[in-house]
């Protein structure tokens, strides 16, 4: 998927692709291949209640059925593509027929679907599983491709474009457009097999009511803790799973995508370190899931079921938001399908004085959409600039912040707010007007600052065909006092595992290990919040080390052929650490800031070659400034404003300047990020 990102002013909390939340691996893996097999004539009725057979559709050369699933996201986004193939091909006779063998997906629901997604042609409710057992069905979209003679030519994915922790901009190749393609031009199919990825079929269970474990006494409790935050009505999981009838027809996918350890979203090596926020599932919880699963998932007494949670609706802040900032005056129109580019959108809360913020929470208009939302503020020029300017974030399961009375973060007057939103298309057009609420606190009564700093190495070059290729980033600069609150790696694709180190100068005891993500996947980019807070001083340095992936084996790597440097494109690079730390407050550092004395000639020079460079790599066009149109959207939004001094929409080299020599100053105040 096509990202954009800001190389100064990083994304935080950039989550789980929504896909992962729900589908599963290979289809075919215990399955005996149907290619070459007779399907039978069936009759099956539609959500309207009309019978359909295939005997109806004899004169059609050839016969596309296609398993679907109301609530599986990939047939969700798969919908409006499978209805524009039906049209397409419907001049060369071939015939689009849906399957729904969900045991959990009702006629309203097939209907509701249909309409969704513009489907004309027929779905057909397959009680009972008997069309998908014949066929060896298992996953939502699956397809089989008919010739006229109804024998199987085809058998799996609809294309390329989507896989488990992945998505392509576009789809490398069209496998059921090609299938249809080679039948018409009577050609036998190329690639006849191709593995489908998608949601099990929620088959018809036979529960044993005998068994010790069932959803009633056991099943219920561990979901409650461990998935409902997630999934249930309005929030962006994309089904419920807060009633037995909800959940019996996940069975089969839950089993799976806990084993495979990618539910509940969490990556970071247990052995080392404790997190406040981390999710993991006991052993005894996963194994009470597995026993459920194979025991037909049975129901029991539902009288032994835990009392509901009461989940707030509103705001989940410790009482009423001080202000609401919205990030416009109307709603952003998210796409039915596609990838819709990250968003950024600029408000003013006209601050007229200095702000402590102990307090925020973004909360969605539209939570089925927003992937992530993540607010930064823009401090004014005039204004010294600690750190990153990163106010919080939502994300699903995550949406505020609210901090001990003795800490907060400092928002100057004058700034401004950026909103970076990242929505996922649902297969039908939706609305999101997304705000956030803040909380005050009196500066009188803060005694730490929150900053977000970095450990980064932007100098790197990934060789082509090269995996496991090593890079490192140290920092060993803190201010006076600090303590790392959270750690959050951020890298690109090609990332494939993070682990940062503290080491204490002159000690002989070694390093520490702070954080571990052995397995690092670009869709879920947690913050690692610690569970005790790890103090700064002392001499101590951070130590990062990243390894990456530019193999063939890389199933998600753009290009493995070409030599992979910084920027902010997913099929470029990055190596950065976010670090989360307070600092005691200090009532006249941002003053000191201001008058702070002469930078030594060593500081100039690397800002003037801080400045070139920054011209070098914007300006397109060769005429020595840069235009805002030049720029990726992350910077537009965030740093064009800083570094245009006079506003006219144009970077000098001597505004470049100004802007690197400020930058430097901060730093060496132990504000810069």
């Amino acid at each position: 998927m096509h990202y954009r990102y800001d190389p100064n002013i990083r994304s935080l909390f950039i989550v789980s692709l929504f896909l992962s939340l729900s589908c599963g691996g290979v289809a075919h893996g215990d399955s005996p291949s149907p290619i070459g097999r007779r399907v039978e004539e069936f009759q099956l009725k539609d959500f309207r209640g009309k019978t359909h057979s295939l005997g109806d559709l004899r004169d059609k050369r050839l016969v596309v059925l296609a398993f679907l699933g109301t609530e599986c996201p990939l047939a969700k986004l798969y919908g409006p593509r499978l209805a524009r193939l039906a049209d397409e091909f419907a001049k060369a006779d071939v015939a689009f027929v849906g399957i729904n063998s969900n045991t959990h997906d009702s006629n309203s629901e097939i209907a509701a679907y249909a309409q969704r997604h513009n489907l004309d042609f027929p779905i057909l409710k397959d009680l009972g599983n008997h069309v998908a057992d014949a066929l060896g069905a298992k996953r939502t979209p699956e397809v089989f491709v008919l010739d006229q003679d109804r024998i199987v030519r085809y058998w799996g994915r609809i294309d390329d474009q989507y896989g488990v922790g992945y998505v392509r901009d576009e789809p490398t190749r069209h496998d059921l457009r090609v299938a249809i393609e080679e039948l018409l031009s009577d050609r036998p199919v190329s690639q006849p097999v191709r593995a489908a990825v998608g949601c099990h079929i929620g088959r018809v269970k036979t529960p044993n009511e005998s068994a010790a474990i069932t959803y009633s006494n056991q099943v219920a409790r561990i979901l409650q803790r461990q998935c409902v935050e997630c999934h249930r009505p309005g929030e962006i999981a994309p089904f419920s799973l807060t009633s037995y009838d909800e959940v019996v027809g996940w069975a089969d996918t839950i089993a799976e995508v806990i084993e495979e350890q990618r539910m509940p979203p969490w990556h970071a090596n247990p052995q080392h370190g404790r997190f406040k926020n981390e999710r993991l599932m006991t052993d005894d919880e996963k194994q009470i899931i597995y026993e459920w699963v194979a025991s037909g998932a049975p129901q029991g007494d539902p009288t032994q079921l835990p009392e509901p949670i009461e989940y707030v609706t509103g705001w989940r802040l410790s009482r009423e938001p001080e202000m609401i900032v919205a990030m416009r005056d109307r709603s952003f129109v998210v796409p039915a399908e596609g990838t819709v580019e990250y968003q950024y959108f600029i408000v003013d809360p006209k601050f007229t004085e200095d702000k402590w913020i102990r307090g925020a929470e973004v909360l969605p208009g539209n939570r089925s959409v927003v992937h992530h939302a993540i607010v930064f503020f823009r401090a004014p020029e005039e204004s010294s600039r600690d750190g990153l300017g990163w106010l919080t974030a939502y994300v699903p399961g995550q949406s505020s912040f609210e901090l001990p009375a003795h800490q907060a973060r400092y928002v100057p007057a004058g700034s401004k707010f950026v909103f970076q939103m990242h929505y996922t298309p649902t297969g039908s057009p939706e609305e999101d007007l997304t705000r956030v609420g803040l909380l005050f606190s009196d500066a009188a009564e803060v005694s730490e600052e929150l900053l977000t700093l970095v450990a980064i190495n932007h100098d790197f070059e990934i060789p082509p065909y090269t995996a496991g290729f090593p890079i490192h980033a140290t920092r060993s600069e803190f201010p006076r006092g600090a303590k790392l609150q959270a750690i959050a790696p951020h890298m690109h694709v090609r990332g494939r595992s993070f682990r940062v180190d503290a080491v204490q100068a002159g000690s002989n005891e070694g390093s520490q290990v702070l954080l571990d993500v052995p397995n690092y996947d670009f869709n879920w980019q947690h913050a690692y919040a610690l569970a005790e807070p790890f103090s700064l001083d002392g001499g101590l340095r951070l130590e990062c080390t990243a390894l990456f992936d530019n193999s063939e084996r890389n199933l998600v790597n753009p290009d493995p052929s070409i030599t992979v440097r910084w920027g902010d494109q997913t099929w470029e690079e990055m190596m950065i650490a976010f670090l989360e730390v307070s600092i005691p407050v200090d009532r006249d550092r941002h003053r000191r800031q201001r008058e702070s004395p002469p930078l030594s000639q060593a500081q100039q020079v690397a800002a003037e070659q801080t400045a070139e460079a920054l011209i070098s790599r914007f300006d397109s066009d060769g005429d020595g400034v840069v235009r805002r149109e030049e720029t990726p959207k992350a910077f537009a939004a965030f740093a064009f404003g800083r570094i245009d001094k006079n506003g006219d929409k144009i970077i000098t080299i001597d505004e470049a300047r100004t802007a690197s020599l400020q930058s430097v100053r901060d730093k060496a105040n132990g504000s810069g990020s």
